[in-house]
């Protein structure tokens, strides 16, 4: 092998995607022949020593696994567990070390997607590719026209970041409560608790559908698969909805 940055490196060695692993960097948890690297390090894994978290890395062509999963409430995304909860590496039986694309909080549920291919992960999660993911979300009690204009233009979070503009429709209502469709390009944790949050529409239950062109299906809960040939070339691709723009017309939105 010859010298690569330092991300690309652990993102083939599976511990994340080239975003996870630049993280792990930037908090100095990563060393390069003894010297703590930096982003921007590059390193040759055939001749460099590198450890990260205490463990050396060892770059193998390993076989690449993409599995879908449908994560039940209660089990924490990460993949390096901080305390005795449940991960959601708990719940599929395979040797290879995977990671997740993209997380989903602890009271959250539905897809996620599992692998140890770090150029797929970079591809669904960085912003600029305008990946969708979307969600059931249930409220409880039905918006008005001015929540859901809010939510479709974009939220001021607690940070002071901005939300992209979000598809938001109505999907039904049951009961007093009322069950939203969402889809947002974006991935900040618990961005959709918080959008809704702070317009009046606390959260009941969130579920996600779809990461781009991967559905959750009739997948149940704790149950998971591997991914066909097919689901891979779509998520490949790249995305044809670009995100919505500021301003779009109501009969767009929906």
């Amino acid at each position: 092998m010859s010298v690569e940055r330092l991300q690309k490196i652990m993102a083939r060695a599976g511990f994340g995607s080239r975003r996870a692993s630049e993280q792990l960097i930037a908090e100095g948890r990563v060393t390069v022949n003894g010297q703590v690297a930096t982003l921007g390090t590059k390193a040759d894994p055939d001749q460099d020593k590198i450890i990260v978290n205490g463990s050396i890395i060892k770059v193998k062509q390993e076989s690449l696994v993409y599995i879908a999963l449908n994560k039940p409430r209660g089990v924490i995304s990460t993949s390096i567990p901080q305390d005795r909860r449940k991960t959601v590496m708990d719940m599929v039986d395979v040797s290879t070390r995977l990671f997740t694309v993209g997380r989903l909080d602890q009271d959250s549920e539905g897809l996620m997607l599992l692998t140890n291919d770090g150029e797929l992960a970079n591809h669904l999660t960085h912003p600029r590719y305008g990946h969708e993911k979307e969600y059931r979300v249930l409220i409880n009690h039905q918006p008005d026209e001015k929540q859901l204009s809010a939510l479709r233009h974009g939220i001021v979070l607690e940070d002071g970041h901005r939300t992209m503009p979000a598809r938001v429709w109505v999907e039904n209502l049951a009961g007093k409560d009322c069950w939203l469709g969402m889809a947002i390009c974006e991935g900040r944790n618990r961005q959709i608790r918080e959008m809704c949050q702070r317009i009046g529409l606390p959260v009941l239950r969130l579920i996600r559908m779809r990461i781009s062109s991967l559905k959750l299906g009739d997948l149940k809960r704790g149950e998971w698969r591997y991914l066909t040939s097919s689901e891979l070339k779509e998520l490949r691709k790249m995305p044809q909805t670009q995100p919505p723009r500021f301003g779009a017309k109501k009969g767009r939105e929906q």
